[in-house]
């Protein structure tokens, strides 16, 4: 900025991936099929924190809760783990006009939130709610709406459409921007008089934000807090892959085709190894692509359940 107020900060505070139990390798370990082929596994790869807790949440509601149980959109961006749920009973409520029709058990809020109004609807219509979005992003929610509350504009960094972002959007008590392209940074104008909050969809590419913020900062708006509410377990991951990406022969990505946080993790790995592929389950999985020699890399989206990076690293030293 030139001479403006900026005020930047780190929200920090989701530590890194959850260790499971039977958790295989890490980004420092190699493992040898006798061939020559070695396989490194991103140790960030699988679960985080906020998609275990939504998950165990749902599962706690199969076994404990009202029935019948519901989830407000996909409980994650998984659909082998939503396949598993649906087939548990668990029934996706996909819009307002879906939750308008339900008169009688347990809605579950998805892991990346949903808007203010959406909370209301469910509690006057007498059913039950359990929240399961991620914490994180809730600490995003309180933050847009007490920055509106306070008459300044928010400026969401991230993909529009996204079910996170869209439900930020729904805190926003004021005026609300989406950014997620270089242009639509370039060609974005702020509401005169009004102060700036900037903050960040939880699994936006890290480097990618940094370059938007710059764009923004450097038009001379006279006053902007910019918060970067990437999850940290979001920037290890990011991290990692880019790392093990540069020094393998193939690269694997692992995660749903919806998931946000996998595409990108495609996209950091597809930079550093041209030979980077994305896959869902093991059945996509073609090991006449990978090489008979050298060294694989395989890392994960944090909605991944970590026994199918498990299978997917022992078929790659087979």
């Amino acid at each position: 900025m030139r001479g403006n107020d900026c005020r930047r900060e780190t929200l920090h505070g989701c530590s890194g991936a959850y260790e499971e139990k039977g958790r295989i390798g890490s980004s420092r370990e190699r493992s040898d099929n006798g061939k020559g082929m070695k396989v490194i596994v991103a140790k960030t790869a699988g679960f985080c924190f906020g998609v275990k807790r939504a998950v165990e949440q749902v599962y706690r509601q199969i076994e404990e809760g009202v029935k019948p149980i519901y989830t407000y959109g996909p409980i994650i961006h998984n659909e082998e783990v939503v396949r598993e749920l649906q087939d548990k009973g668990v029934q996706i409520i996909e819009d307002e006009d879906a939750l308008d029709s339900i008169s009688e058990g347990t809605v579950i809020i998805r892991s990346h939130g949903v808007s203010e109004h959406i909370y209301r609807k469910i509690e006057e219509r007498g059913l039950h709610i359990v929240d399961a979005t991620c914490p994180f992003v809730k600490k995003i929610h309180r933050i847009v709406r007490e920055h509106g509350a306070r008459g300044e504009q928010v400026v969401i960094i991230g993909n529009e459409g996204h079910p996170e972002v869209e439900g930020i959007k729904g805190w926003c008590p004021g005026p609300v921007q989406v950014i997620g392209t270089k242009e639509e940074a370039e060609e974005f104008r702020p509401i005169p008089g009004k102060r700036l909050c900037v903050v960040s969809q939880t699994t936006f590419n890290y480097k990618k934000f940094d370059k938007l913020v710059e764009i923004i900062s450097e038009m001379s708006y006279d006053e902007v807090d910019i918060l970067n509410t990437i999850c940290s377990a979001t920037e290890e991951r990011q991290s990692e892959a880019r790392e093990i990406a540069a020094k393998v022969d193939s690269m694997i990505v692992i995660g749903g085709r919806h998931s946000s946080n996998t595409r990108k993790l495609y996209e950091i790995c597809k930079m550093e190894c041209g030979n980077t592929y994305y896959i869902q389950t093991l059945k996509d999985l073609d090991l006449r692509r990978l090489p008979s020699i050298g060294c694989v890399g395989i890392t994960a989206g944090a909605s991944t359940p970590n026994i199918l990076i498990e299978e997917v690293s022992k078929q790659c030293q087979i």
